[in-house]
């Protein structure tokens, strides 16, 4: 039996959906805050909350491999990951399968710290790991193709930073590709999208696809990051966000490994494909 946390999320319902190809439904369990939102999924599900160790023992049960998706609140997740592992070990999981970040041991990207530490925990854990050290999603960007065609450019401090993304639905086919294979035990996978760009191929990419000339704008940090907060993001995530774009303006984005094609079996999903999709 399969365990999804976090199966609710974007990234989660399409591991689920990926995964009930491979071995079924009724061998999918989805572990979720909120069951009554996971109904659609078609999936066995369980409550499942990261502050709740001892419930999330019980929830376990007859779980024997567990996909741990990365929790959302940034600065708990390291507190919230323990407790996943922990109650992992008391439920006597055999393997343990966790969603981690590209390059996590070099990156300058902020949200590394928390992976780091959960990796560490995972090692020391004595449970059979997996880690997928996932890049960065395609939809990160193209989701501010509306706001950049409003706008007539596309904003950004990445620079001429190279972005090796790929589409959710890649990495998420990746998960179950590796929850579908005991061979994959005791690996750390880095996974990137086959064909790198930077944001000037992308807003050239938009121009392309829509007929309407979208330049890329390259700003400084901090005066991103204000335009951000005046779109009412909030100032933190803002900053954060801004952040993000020097690190891939220093290479952090980039892997040309192909190690995520390599565990589809397939290209992953292009530039222009994923442009097209959020045109849609």
């Amino acid at each position: 039996m399969i365990g999804i946390t976090g199966a609710t999320g974007q990234l989660g319902k399409l591991v689920v959906e990926h995964l009930i190809s491979k071995v079924g439904k009724d061998n999918i369990v989805a572990l979720v805050r909120t069951p009554q939102k996971a109904v659609e999924l078609g999936v066995t599900t369980r409550e499942f909350n990261y502050d709740k160790q001892e419930e999330m023992v019980k929830q376990l049960k007859g779980i024997d491999r567990l996909l741990l998706i990365s929790a959302n609140e940034i600065g708990q997740r390291v507190r919230q990951h323990r407790n996943v592992i922990n109650a992992a070990k008391k439920a006597e999981i055999k393997w343990l399968v966790y969603t981690s970040l590209l390059h996590a041991e070099i990156t300058t990207i902020n949200l590394a710290g928390e992976h780091i530490e959960t990796e560490k925990l995972l090692k020391a854990s004595g449970i059979d790991y997996t880690i997928l050290r996932n890049g960065w999603y395609t939809e990160n960007y193209t989701s501010s193709i509306e706001g950049a065609l409003a706008g007539g450019a596309y904003i950004g401090s990445a620079g001429s930073g190279k972005i090796a993304s790929a589409a959710r639905t890649d990495y998420a086919e990746a998960a179950a590709v590796v929850l579908s294979d005991d061979s994959y035990k005791g690996k750390v996978f880095e996974l990137a999208g086959d064909n790198a760009y930077t944001l000037s191929d992308l807003a050239v990419e938009i121009s392309k696809q829509t007929g309407k000339y979208i330049p890329y704008r390259n700003l400084l940090e901090t005066e991103y990051s204000k335009i951000l907060e005046n779109l009412n993001i909030p100032k933190d995530l803002s900053a954060a966000i801004a952040s993000w774009d020097i690190s891939a303006s220093k290479g952090d984005l980039f892997d040309d490994s192909k190690q995520l094609s390599s565990l589809i079996g397939r290209p992953t999903t292009s530039l222009d494909e994923s442009v097209k999709l959020a045109l849609r």
